[in-house]
């Protein structure tokens, strides 16, 4: 009987100790699943910050597809500028075209004839001065208080004499041919040697010229802010044309540089207009026979500008 007991102790001793081994070996395996980075770690375990924890509502959709497009926001719309876009038919002698280039974004108004090339006559200086400011800055020079003056007179005044000597400095022919590839003309060619009154210019090509001008292209960015305000204070003879279209007031805001001239070879006058305003370019070119004068094609350079703002002319 004694032995019976001993043996039934040892078995009951041996269900204990096989118990308390299997609560160990639990307690164990939820320990690891706990442990962050254990292998056992349940793939649900909560982490914070864990944006795969973060709440949805079972109410709506997951299918992004099936979400609300974004409103897009709006692009401002821009104020029209005062040109009207339709063809001028006036009753001039001669021919003419003309071209007005919207600075803000890139594009055309103009005449059907507005890629068909004049002779520049004076026009071109604006250019000219552009170059020679701009290379004399990049080769790290600042042109004396003399060079200024003169490239003032030639701009202010229309000086020949002064251009003639510029045009010299900036390699003659060489220097239109950096404004084609600067201002991206397509229409422009030089005169080999003829001199700048003869460059090829259409009116697209001067508004486009006129755009190069004033995102400082042309003349660099030291001295576009001086040339435009040379241009905005042409006086004399060469303030005619485009600008005088405009309000007085308006007239101040508006930078020029216009040509004239009498071809007796081809028996006409040429004549020229170049306007930069805030938001526009515009080039107008006009030639006629050589009887009627410079101031027929002075005052038709305004006639054409008035009826493309669709004034009665």
């Amino acid at each position: 009987m004694a032995g019976n007991r001993r043996g039934r102790r040892g078995d009951s001793s041996v269900l204990r100790l096989a118990a308390f081994s299997a609560l160990l070996i639990g307690l164990v395996l939820v320990s690891l699943r706990l442990l962050p980075g254990s292998p056992l770690a349940s793939a649900a375990a909560a982490r914070w910050g864990d944006p795969s924890t973060t709440e949805r509502s079972t109410s709506q959709p997951s299918d992004r597809s099936s979400r609300p497009a974004a409103s897009p926001t709006p692009s401002p719309s821009l104020e029209p500028l005062p040109f009207q876009n339709e063809q001028v038919d006036l009753n001039l002698k001669g021919w003419y075209a003309w071209s007005v280039l919207d600075a803000r974004t890139g594009k055309f108004i103009g005449s059907e004839n507005m890629a068909e090339t004049s002779t520049t006559a004076s026009l071109i200086k604006s250019w000219i001065v552009a170059d020679y400011l701009r290379t004399t800055a990049e080769d790290g020079k600042t042109p004396s208080d003399a060079k200024l003056a003169d490239a003032t007179l030639i701009i202010r005044d229309s000086d020949n004499t002064r251009t003639e000597q510029f045009y010299n400095s900036v390699g003659r022919s060489a220097s239109i041919k950096r404004m084609i590839s600067i201002c991206e003309t397509t229409d422009s060619s030089p005169s080999a040697d003829k001199g700048w009154s003869r460059t090829n210019l259409s009116p697209r090509d001067t508004a486009r010229l006129g755009a190069c001008i004033k995102d400082g292209r042309a003349a660099g960015p030291k001295w576009t802010k001086w040339l435009l305000n040379e241009m905005r204070l042409v006086r004399g003879t060469g303030d005619f044309g485009i600008r005088k279209a405009f309000p007085a007031a308006e007239r101040r805001t508006i930078a020029i540089k216009n040509g004239w001239v009498d071809r007796t070879r081809e028996q006409e006058i040429h004549v020229n207009c170049l306007a930069i305003a805030d938001d526009w370019t515009m080039g107008v070119m006009v030639r006629y026979p050589i009887g009627l004068g410079y101031e027929y094609g002075m005052k038709n350079c305004q006639k054409i500008t008035e009826a493309v703002l669709g004034k009665d002319v």
